[in-house]
C-alpha cells in the first residue's frame, strides 16, 4: 500500500515495517524493508509513476534486517546507499554484529536471510548533507542509527528511534535496542536540534502528516 504524506513524499507500508519514497529531483528510497520486500517496493514505485531502476539513492536509517533486506532488488541499477558510519561494516559484512549484546545476537541470527548486493555505499556522519536532507546521528537502537530531515519537504525520517503506538510517538522498546538509555538521550537531544517539521515518518506504526515536531517533543518530555 502506498500513501501520499506530502508533496513528493510517499509512505510504503510493507506489512510490519515502513519504507518511504521521495521524489525531489533525485528519486530517493528511505529504508528497504525485508529481504522479501523487493516486489512490493517495485510495485509501490510504479504506483507513484516511477520505476525501481530510477532510484538514485537509498537513505538507510540503520542496519536491521527489516530495513536493509531488499537492497538486493536494486543491485542491477546505479544506486548509492547511505548509512551511518557505525552500522556500515555490518551492512557490507566487513564485520559481524557483536555477540556481547542481545541486539547483536539477533542481528547475527537473521543475517543469513539477506544477500549483500554490490552497491556503492557512502558513510554518513552527524551533520552530513545529502541533497535536501541533513543527517542526525541518533545512536542507541543501533550504534549508527541516523535520522534524515528535510526542511524543504517538511519531513523527518525517524527510523526506529521512535515508533507510533496508540496515536502518539513512543521510544522503541528496550528489548530490541543495543543501548536503550543512549537511545532515550538521543530522542531528547534530537528534539532540540531538528528544525520544525510536520511529517513524522517512523519505521514502525502509522506516520503522522502534521505536528511531527510537537509529537516528538511530547515523546521526549515523557522520558
Amino acid at each position: 500500500m502506498v500513501t501520499r504524506l506530502g508533496e513528493g513524499v510517499w509512505w510504503i507500508d510493507l506489512r510490519g515495517v515502513n519504507a518511504y519514497v521521495v521524489d525531489n529531483g533525485a528519486l530517493t528510497l528511505v529504508d528497504a524493508g525485508f529481504p522479501w520486500s523487493g516486489r512490493q517496493l517495485a510495485g509501490a514505485l510504479a504506483a507513484v509513476g516511477e520505476a525501481i531502476a530510477d532510484v538514485e539513492r537509498v537513505l538507510l536509517t540503520h542496519y536491521d534486517i527489516d530495513h536493509v533486506g531488499a537492497l538486493s532488488a536494486l543491485a542491477p541499477f546505479d544506486v548509492t546507499v547511505y548509512i551511518g558510519r557505525e552500522d556500515a561494516p555490518f551492512l557490507t559484512r566487513e564485520r559481524r554484529p557483536p555477540v556481547q549484546s542481545r541486539k547483536g545476537l539477533l542481528q547475527r541470527a537473521v543475517d543469513w536471510l539477506r544477500s549483500v548486493p554490490e552497491l556503492s555505499v557512502e558513510l554518513v556522519d552527524d551533520g552530513d548533507e545529502i541533497g535536501q536532507f541533513q543527517a542526525y546521528h541518533t545512536g542507541g537502537h543501533t550504534a549508527g542509527h541516523t535520522v534524515y530531515a528535510s526542511e524543504a519537504l517538511d519531513v523527518a525520517f525517524l527510523g526506529d528511534l521512535v515508533m507510533e503506538s496508540g496515536g502518539r510517538l513512543v521510544p522503541t522498546p528496550w528489548l530490541i535496542c543495543e543501548d536503550h538509555r543512549r537511545m532515550l538521550e538521543a530522542i531528547k537531544a534530537l528534539e532540540k536540534r531538528l528544525p520544525p517539521f510536520e511529517i513524522a515518518a517512523v519505521g514502525h506504526g502509522v506516520p503522522f502528516v502534521e505536528g511531527g515536531d510537537r509529537r516528538l517533543s511530547a515523546c521526549a518530555a515523557r522520558r
